[in-house]
């Protein structure tokens, strides 16, 4: 019982980490300007983080974000490397492609995934249960799936 107070207590002052903090704020921010976590709070009908709360931490942040959240203080040494060129970030994310393509709707309570017209390498036939509501997301390559509504009387 005195481990979980010390677990807890350490997890807790892990959090108070600037480095963290800052990095926690750079995903929000990230999350708050895309267009994909907009149309998600859109859709959910959830009301997102306040910009009013986040502006002053976008404001604060210099360096590009990469896909994986890789960013670097104005201090850090790391940044030695950009000192004759310009960091280049990719801004087609991954995950803003795969949020372009649309849900495939099906009235099977099962459906499965391999990969689409082009399958990628190495992606196995994944099966995808519907019964909950919702769209539900292939573990390889994030195509999702829902299943239309139909009522039975």
């Amino acid at each position: 019982r005195q481990n979980s107070k010390k677990r807890r207590r350490r997890k807790f002052c892990w959090l108070q980490n600037k480095p963290v903090k800052i990095l926690l704020a750079k995903m929000a921010c990230r999350m708050l300007l895309s267009s994909s976590g907009r149309a998600l709070n859109a859709v959910a009908g959830t009301r997102g983080i306040s910009s009013q709360v986040l502006a002053p931490l976008c404001a604060a942040i210099k360096d590009e974000i990469t896909h994986t959240g890789q960013f670097y203080d104005d201090k850090d040494y790391r940044n030695v490397r950009f000192t004759n060129a310009t960091k280049v970030v990719n801004p087609n994310w991954a995950i803003k492609l795969v949020d372009e393509a649309p849900i495939v709707e099906s009235s099977a309570r099962v459906v499965y995934c391999d990969g689409g017209t082009e399958p990628a390498l190495g992606h196995p036939k994944v099966y995808i249960n519907l019964d909950k509501p919702g769209a539900h997301a292939c573990g390889y390559c994030g195509q999702r799936f829902q299943k239309k509504d139909d009522h039975h009387h």
